[in-house]
């Protein structure tokens, strides 16, 4: 079977982002990708995230976790991108470490990978599709190949959504993920290594 390298790229506040980028990491091994797990530098100031409670607390938690580099980008095959959505639109955490990659996007390195996005928010129409659009506006410029879920299993219409995966944290932004988030995210996973691996013996057969 031909090898598919698969990173996963975040950026977490709380946790919720990251419960999801570990299912899509998990997702992806067992479909056989070998696998990067990395969360992004943290921006906000310390005076600012100590202000709130789960938001320090999560902090401490991946402070020994590997963050992501340009490399991690380069090496994949597949790069899945995960964001809570901020007023509509991509954290600045992820778009300024997506912002960083212009020296591999010059040199080419970033095109022909299989891209996909997943976010969260605490309402249900809190911005989660112009998250995921604006993130793609990104690929777009590199040259990637989006490979969003679309409705190409019947698990799309119990998430709801075809341009990746979201979820709802609820008003006090502690709803936990349930079986059709877990479904959904199986599926992306397992779609963007699929496809990412047809592309890859394609090219050897080119």
């Amino acid at each position: 079977m031909t090898s598919v390298n698969v990173s996963v790229i975040y950026y977490s506040a709380t946790g919720t982002t990251q419960a999801m980028a570990e299912r899509l990491s998990q997702s992806a091994e067992k479909a056989g990708g070998e696998v990067r797990l990395r969360h992004v530098a943290e921006l906000a100031p310390d005076e600012v995230i100590e202000q709130v409670g789960a938001w320090a607390q999560h902090r401490e938690q991946i402070k020994d976790e590997p963050v992501a580099t340009p490399d991690d980008v380069v090496w994949a095959d597949v790069v899945l991108f995960g964001s809570p959505t901020r007023f509509g639109n991509v954290a600045s955490q992820l778009k300024q470490f997506i912002d960083t990659l212009g020296p591999q996007w010059g040199q080419g390195l970033l095109a022909n990978k299989v891209y996909a996005g997943f976010t969260s928010s605490q309402t249900a129409h809190g911005g989660q599709e112009s998250t995921l659009l604006a993130l793609y506006n990104t690929i777009h410029h590199f040259g990637g190949l989006i490979v969003s879920p679309g409705y190409t299993d019947p698990i799309k219409f119990e998430d709801g959504n075809p341009y990746g995966v979201s979820h709802v944290t609820g008003p006090t932004n502690d709803e936990e993920l349930g079986k059709a988030e877990y479904n959904a995210l199986d599926h992306m996973a397992e779609r963007a290594v699929h496809v990412a691996r047809l592309l890859k013996v394609g090219e050897k057969e080119a």
